[in-house]
């Protein structure tokens, strides 16, 4: 889909929001994993100190985590900026 020039204050305000949502997604999933494992999540997974059922856990549960985090951030912005005319026709059709 070619970008519009109208779209870079949304774009601006979107990369903004995904990145407080990742902090936040970060923040959440940090708290998760303690609260599920007892121990801190791995600063580095490519240690060979870590073991690879952990790093792979934690490497899956980060991707995923701060991906829907972002996406959702992104979309929630882009669709709060739409001009109200073209909001009602979206969430009509």
């Amino acid at each position: 889909m070619a970008k519009k020039d109208g779209d870079i204050p949304a774009q601006i305000v979107g990369g903004v929001a995904a990145l407080a949502a990742g902090f936040a997604a970060r923040k959440a999933l940090t708290f998760a994993w303690t609260q599920a494992t007892g121990k801190e999540p791995p600063t580095d997974p490519e240690s060979l100190d870590v073991g690879l059922g952990e790093a792979l856990g934690w490497a899956v549960l980060t991707g995923v985590g701060m991906e829907v985090a972002r996406v959702l951030a992104v979309r929630a912005t882009h669709k709060r900026m739409m001009p109200r005319e073209a909001r009602e026709a979206l969430e009509g059709a």
